[in-house]
C-alpha cells in the first residue's frame, strides 16, 4: 500500500511505472474520476507544449508591469542592482 507524505506526494510502485512507460521527468495528468485519483502519463507532444503555454501565460500574468527601458530603469530591476551593491559595499568593508 502507497502513503501520502506531509507535503501531498505519493510514490508509483515500480511494476505500475513500468506497465505505463513513467520515467524520471514524464509529464503525468493527475484528476479525480467518480471519487478516484486518476494518474495518466501524457506522452502527446502537442499536449505537453499546451500545458507549457499554460503555465507561462500563468506565470507571466502573475508578474507586475515593467517600465520600458526608454522611461529609465525597471523598479524591480533597479531594486536588484541596488541590494546587489549594498551586499558589494558590504563585503568591502570586511
Amino acid at each position: 500500500m502507497t502513503k501520502v507524505d506531509s507535503k501531498g506526494r505519493i510514490v508509483l510502485p515500480q511494476e505500475v511505472r513500468e506497465r505505463l512507460g513513467i520515467t524520471p521527468g514524464t509529464e503525468v495528468d493527475v484528476r479525480e474520476e467518480d471519487g478516484k485519483a486518476v494518474v495518466k502519463p501524457e506522452d502527446a507532444p502537442d499536449k505537453i507544449l499546451e500545458r507549457m503555454e499554460q503555465l507561462v501565460e500563468e506565470a507571466s500574468s502573475d508578474q507586475g508591469e515593467t517600465t520600458p527601458l526608454s522611461e529609465g530603469p525597471d523598479p524591480i530591476a533597479q531594486k536588484h542592482r541596488d541590494a546587489v551593491d549594498r551586499g558589494a559595499e558590504n563585503q568591502c568593508d570586511e
